[in-house]
């Protein structure tokens, strides 16, 4: 199929929208396992109306039609795991370059990690975030606060400070929560306050100077491994903490890598432990061979690993192990990713591929388009415990309108993000989102 060419527009910064109806839209709502073909009204930043005999006898006379035919209109896509770089490393991603990547990828809310520099560990870095966000006006961002101050592992963040001022969940993500104590101190306390915990599961002391996964590759290129031992056992540690500490806080998984520590996440499930995980679209899509001959955009952490684990990604996503697809995208500069693969930054840019990437779980039959739309959506929306993720009545005209067909392919150099670090330059993608929404604006459309 060749590729059709779009052209496409800047963010409308307009005046809101009065009535703008979506017609003949296959509309995909998994908060109530809608899928059928129907309207959908919005007013301002609201969604009025939603349903199969909407307009039936025409839509009225001032209203802005959307013809949809042929398309899907869902939720706007929720990613909970985003590296902005701002403050601190501009050079490599803004809050203003990420946001356009995330609405050219379908993306209506972000919730930024907190790795920044300065690190996101106080009120007033908390305050610049969503600042910052407001003055972009694009798409929706949450900043995720710090465990511990300076991510240092030592002394824990004013957990309920920090959430009253906005702080989406707590991560010191890039690095794992390493001491013990301080991991049980951080339960309590969020047990205590419902707040949500997520872990960069890696043991350091085991993964040594490990860069990349450990198995035949890495032997075969003569780079020290990682072995999944070193995700588990952290995973598992948590798991005992959760339990210790009353298993109250709810704990997550960050983009979990390994069979194993999906396994361990199932059965902390079956015995009721407010347990939840994520998987990036890379781990589901890519082993460790795609590093090939030392090639750093493939390089991550956690990295890509063993065939057998992107099998246990994608049954732990089917399964409903696995809740939530998120990107980890952590845009690098050509400097930082251009060097000996021992030395390169770990990190892919995602915001704009997760779409296309999680709809080939589909077609391969691994997944419904619904429980796909869900794990990109609702799930994560209800992990952030935010009114999204739903085509719902009252609801935020957050809306992607999107092509599973449309083919395309993936040029890294015209990604919107400001770095192009991407595994999948080259790949033919197929699905796209073509028009995205965030509350009644058009912030990214292709006609």
């Amino acid at each position: 199929m060749p590729t059709p060419v779009f052209a496409e527009t800047t963010p409308d910064r307009s005046p809101l929208p009065g009535r703008v109806a979506y017609v003949n839209a296959r509309l995909i709502d998994p908060a109530t396992g809608t899928d059928r073909i129907g309207t959908l009204l919005t007013e301002g930043e609201t969604i009025v109306d939603i349903g199969q005999g909407l307009f039936a006898d025409g839509v009225p006379e001032g209203v802005q039609v959307v013809d949809c035919t042929g398309l899907v209109l869902a939720p706007g896509l929720v990613d909970m795991h985003v590296h902005l770089r701002e403050p601190g490393h501009e050079h490599k991603e803004t809050i203003e370059t990420g946001s356009r990547a995330a609405a050219a990828g379908g993306v209506t809310t972000i919730a930024c990690m907190a790795n920044t520099a300065p690190v996101i560990d106080d009120i007033a870095l908390v305050d610049f975030i969503r600042r910052r966000a407001r003055e972009t006006g694009l798409v929706n961002v949450l900043p995720v606060a710090a465990i511990t101050k300076g991510l240092k592992g030592e002394q824990l963040v004013e957990m309920g400070l920090l959430a009253e001022a906005g702080a989406a969940y707590f991560s010191d993500d890039g690095l794992p929560v390493r001491d013990t104590l301080v991991m049980r101190r951080a339960l309590s306390y969020a047990g205590g306050m419902g707040l949500l915990i997520a872990q960069h599961a890696e043991d350091h002391s085991l993964a040594g100077c490990g860069c990349m996964n450990e198995g035949e590759t890495a032997t075969r290129l003569g780079l020290p491994g990682i072995p999944s031992a070193a995700e588990t056992v952290i995973v598992e540690r948590d798991i005992r903490l959760l339990e210790l500490t009353g298993g109250k806080a709810r704990y997550h998984v960050a983009h979990i890598s390994t069979a194993e520590a999906v396994e361990a996440v199932r059965q902390a499930k079956r015995r009721g432990l407010p347990v939840t995980a994520e998987v990036t679209p890379h781990h589901f899509t890519l082993d460790d061979r795609a590093v090939g001959d030392y090639r750093t955009f493939a390089k991550m952490a956690p990295p890509l690993r063993a065939a057998r684990d992107v099998d246990a990604m994608i049954e732990g996503l089917a399964d409903g192990t696995i809740d939530a697809v998120a990107t980890d995208h952590a845009p690098h500069d050509q400097d930082s990713k251009r060097v000996p693969f021992a030395h390169a930054a770990n990190g892919v840019v995602g915001l704009e591929t997760m779409l296309p990437l999680t709809l080939e779980l589909v077609r391969d039959g691994h997944l419904s388009l619904i429980d796909a739309v869900a794990a990109m959506t609702l799930k994560p929306a209800d992990l952030l415990g935010i009114a999204a993720g739903r085509l719902a009545k009252g609801a935020p005209a957050d809306l992607v309108l999107f092509s599973t067909e449309h083919e395309w392919v993936l040029n890294a150099a015209l990604l919107h993000s400001k770095s192009k670090n991407t595994p999948f330059d080259g790949r033919t993608l197929r699905g796209r989102a073509l028009r995205t929404v965030v509350r009644g604006r058009t912030v990214f459309q292709l006609a």
